[in-house]
């Protein structure tokens, strides 16, 4: 198994995600540093308490974060041949915006020269703004003391709408003199705040002697920047500027003309800011980060006389246009979700929701478009799909709609298709039928399933591989038969332990005590430390590293260190394979 994993091709790989969301003036964190590789045609599930981050994990390589999420760092590389591969007709219009584009990167290049000089003018400014400010230290206390408050304040805000004016006059007079004295308060930490960075200033401009010896000193840098970015380029930085003009074009390519002279603009900007600071952008990371503000780069390959050629890596974590979502979400990432009701559209036909989703990512007539859908609706298990076309979803049975949500989702045969607990709302003879359909349809149409479920039934029936993710973090990951019968995490054991199906009779079933760790705050320490049994000191100050089992094993958590203590696993959990294969008829 080791050997055929590692021949296994990387369909998407997560590189230390970190996702936040902004909630009533605060941040919370519900992604931390996750990185995992997804291969091509496997089935890796997804587990963990609710709350744990998986929903959200995946959301964020479909392009279906909440509005108010955002990825803070990380990269989710998909290795797409297909949608990597670009092309651009070289029409007249689009030679003369390369022409241009060449034409002010040569211009450009000209600052390159002076890059040392203008690093030390900006240090000197830089150190001249630091004087006259408080430190990111004193700011972030500050502003974190005030932060807090103002959240306290809209809490107690909150709570006094909830009081009755005619039973509880007193809480809300109470409350509403609590809210005068918070803004006084407030107000108040605004004002010393306003203060200390005015006294600051006037610390910074009484040094007369430092003012002096700057301004002298960044007035003789002018003059030797004016000079150096005089001077001619050279052919290799001409040479060079010939390239990045084609990938300009290649990357911004497949916009209409106003969007596109605008991210060719963008563009140049980016690279003069990087030929200012000296960037080396013959180096391939440097020049996809200069890009990456604006799109993902485009790196040249050919040319002939009528289009450019080009590929791309791409990285889901940096699109930055919602319509190049519709070149992945649907066509090349589908989902299928937990009730197919709020999937599907009450009041359109099942055969036309069908049809336009084929429409919209396919080049074909509705002709074609019905005989598509016809044949998926018979490979899902729909009976007498002709007849059943035109009809509603109040007409399907629960597990019947959930089979045409599938059909929906592999419409466009995406390469990946992450199942949101689609068997949840389901009986468990309809869910034993969805789990072998999802099964079966991957051996035909080559998709990798992503599935995300607390059910570990359901994991030790569909998976390969399974990932167990606690506070926004994986915990432990590897082939489902080493973390089901050699689970290495505390978090794991009780997840394992917690299931009926172990617990013996007239026994009280075990439940995890506490609950999980607040994602608002910053978290000291393995998150899992005040909730595990086995905690030791290192648990509360350090956070583990995830370390290495085996090939295809790995655990975060201090006991897998060789300096800690030898712990034995739950007894309700040794030998826990005959248990499971009986329990899940594996």
């Amino acid at each position: 198994m080791e050997k055929m994993q590692n021949e296994q091709h990387v369909l998407l790989s997560v590189k230390d995600l970190e996702v936040k969301f902004r909630v009533r003036g605060r941040i919370l964190t519900a992604i931390r540093n996750i990185s995992l590789d997804i291969y091509e045609n496997e089935s890796i599930a997804i587990v963990g308490e609710s709350g744990s981050g998986k929903s959200v994990f995946t959301k964020t390589f479909a392009g279906m974060l909440d509005s108010n999420g955002f990825i803070e760092h990380g990269d989710i590389l998909f290795d797409d041949a297909e949608l990597a591969d670009t092309t651009v007709a070289l029409t007249p219009a689009i030679r003369r915006e390369l022409a241009a584009a060449e034409k002010k990167l040569n211009e450009h290049s000209r600052l390159e020269a002076g890059a040392a000089t203008w690093r030390e003018m900006q240090a000197l400014e830089t150190e001249k703004e630091r004087r006259a400010t408080l430190s990111e230290e004193e700011l972030e206390k500050l502003e974190g003391s005030l932060s807090e408050l103002v959240f306290q304040r809209t809490e107690l805000f909150n709570l006094r709408q909830t009081y009755d004016p005619n039973r509880e006059k007193d809480k809300i007079r109470q409350a509403g003199q609590q809210l005068k004295e918070m803004d006084a308060r407030i107000k108040q930490m605004q004002a010393d705040k306003k203060e200390k960075i005015a006294a600051r200033k006037r610390e910074a401009a009484a040094d007369h002697d430092f003012q002096q010896r700057t301004a002298e000193r960044i007035h003789a840098l002018q003059t030797q920047y004016k000079e150096e970015t005089s001077r001619e380029i050279t052919a290799d930085q001409r040479q060079r500027n010939a390239r990045l003009a084609r990938e300009i074009v290649l990357s911004v390519g497949r916009y209409g003309a106003v969007k596109r002279r605008q991210a060719t603009g963008k563009l140049l900007e980016e690279l003069k800011k990087a030929m200012r600071e000296g960037k080396n952008l013959a180096e391939e990371s440097v020049c996809n980060a200069v890009f990456e503000p604006v799109t993902f780069r485009v790196r040249f390959l050919d040319e002939n006389g009528d289009r450019l050629h080009g590929t791309c890596v791409l990285d889901l974590a940096k699109i930055k246009d919602a319509t190049d979502w519709t070149k992945v979400r649907g066509t090349r990432i589908a989902t299928v979700f937990q009730d197919p009701m709020t999937s599907l559209n009450p009041i359109i036909t099942i055969g036309k929701q069908i049809t336009s989703v084929i429409l919209k990512h396919q080049d074909c007539s509705e002709v074609e478009a019905r005989k598509r859908a016809l044949e998926l609706m018979k490979k899902v298990g729909i009976p007498n799909a002709e007849k059943r076309f035109d009809d509603y979803p109040f007409q399907y049975s629960g597990g019947m709609r959930q089979r045409i949500v599938i059909a929906i989702a592999l419409s466009c045969q995406p390469k990946i298709l992450i199942c949101d607990e689609p068997t949840t709302a389901l009986d468990v003879t309809i869910q034993a039928q969805i789990l072998k359909l999802l099964k079966d349809l991957q051996k035909e149409f080559q998709y990798t399933i992503v599935f995300i479920t607390h059910d570990l039934g359901v994991v030790a029936n569909i998976a390969d591989r399974v990932a167990v993710m606690y506070a926004g973090q994986i915990v432990e990951y590897g082939e489902v038969e080493e973390v089901f019968y050699d689970p290495r995490h505390p978090y794991t054991w009780a997840l394992l332990s917690s299931l009926p199906q172990l617990a013996k009779k007239d026994t009280v079933l075990y439940s995890i005590t506490g609950t999980p760790p607040s994602l608002y705050n910053k978290i000291v320490g393995d998150p899992f430390a005040p909730r595990n049994p086995y905690c030791m000191k290192i648990d509360t100050l350090k956070e583990p590293p995830m370390f290495q089992v085996s090939n295809t094993h790995f655990a975060k958590t201090w006991l897998e260190d060789p300096r800690s203590p030898k712990v034995k696993k739950p007894e309700i959990i040794e030998n826990i394979h005959e248990k499971l294969v009986e329990a899940f008829n594996i």
